[in-house]
């Protein structure tokens, strides 16, 4: 019996190897044709644009829109794909080089990959549908996490940017300027954002158009503030370096609010992860017990089902206490 499980355990690795393998190979195989394609592109639109406006937002791709990895022979299917517009604004949120055939494709080859290793190990459809859905979920939480994680580092470094700009519009500069100046000081993702910001003026975009931009691409309060103080005071007039110094000092105190809530909540955020980690660790320790004992769960139907249903009240009970602690403001 257990010669066979780990025959069948070999197997499944190497399954699971392949297919992984295989995608990654298609995605490599794809980058590389498609980044001559995208030079060429790129000096076309060069060219064209050379001595005119820049496209307004929305219209096209545009030389200040980023080009993002596309699968050409998708493209048909993608154009008829609901939500499409909201799976590029993820990209964009997360700063990958991705397109949505290529999200796509991603997606269905980790999925692919775990459900080859999972029906080649355990024979058992139920389990390899389940963690297949869950291999395919993969690249969305990794888009997710670095989204969150590139908004965080935005929002940490933001006070300083508006401090820079306030600093340039007191010395005598113009705004333009100062948006100039965040670009080349400021660290990234700010400074990133803010040089697309400042591009886009210098094509001739307006300022309306292309701080609604930034609103779009960085969705925090802080950033709604900043575009609101801006254009409020384009249109009424006011003192905007001052305007600026009192946004800064309500930014950073709002840090200092969340990072004493943070402290309040971590007792809650540890017994959560205590909570999801303890039925894993007492598996483990009962498998280098008794390997015989509990390797019945995956064998016997019954024993397969009960693993899904504990596993997904595990998540279900992970989740609700997270979201307890999480408190918004």
């Amino acid at each position: 019996m257990s010669n066979f499980f780990a025959s069948r355990l070999g197997i499944a690795i190497v399954a699971f190897v392949a297919t992984a393998l295989g995608v990654t190979a298609l995605v490599l195989l794809w980058e590389g044709a498609r980044g001559l394609g995208h030079r060429l592109r790129v000096r076309s639109q060069l060219q064209r644009l050379r001595g005119t406006r820049a496209e307004p937002r929305g219209e096209g791709p545009g030389l200040l829109r980023p080009e993002r990895a596309r699968l050409e022979w998708l493209e048909p299917l993608l154009l008829r794909l609901p939500h499409r517009r909201d799976l590029e604004h993820l990209l964009q949120q997360a700063d990958v080089d991705w397109g949505v055939g290529a999200l796509l494709l991603v997606s269905s080859g980790s999925g692919l990959a775990a459900w080859v290793f999972v029906m080649v190990l355990t024979q058992s459809g139920v389990w390899a549908l389940f963690v297949g859905a869950v291999g395919a979920l993969i690249p969305w939480l990794y888009l997710r996490r670095r989204k969150r994680k590139r908004l965080a580092e935005f929002e940490e470094r933001f006070p300083e940017a508006i401090d820079l700009l306030g600093r340039s519009i007191r010395a005598g500069h113009a705004f333009q300027t100062g948006l100039q100046t965040i670009a080349e000081e400021s660290p990234e993702p700010v400074s990133g954002e803010f040089r697309q910001v400042f591009e886009e003026q210098k094509f001739g975009l307006p300022l309306r158009e292309s701080l609604l931009g930034l609103g779009d691409r960085v969705e925090l309060v802080d950033v709604r503030m900043f575009i609101t103080s801006v254009l409020i005071q384009r249109e009424s007039g006011g003192n905007l370096a001052e305007n600026l110094d009192n946004l800064s000092g309500i930014i950073r105190e709002r840090f200092k609010f969340r990072r004493t809530l943070r402290t309040h909540t971590a007792q809650g955020r540890i017994t959560g992860y205590v909570l999801a980690g303890a039925p894993i660790a007492a598996g483990l320790g009962m498998y280098l017990l008794n390997p015989e004992y509990e390797r019945l769960l995956f064998i016997e139907p019954l024993g397969r089902v009960m693993l899904l249903v504990g596993v997904v009240m595990q998540v279900i009970g992970f989740l609700i206490v997270r979201r307890i602690v999480d408190i918004e403001f």
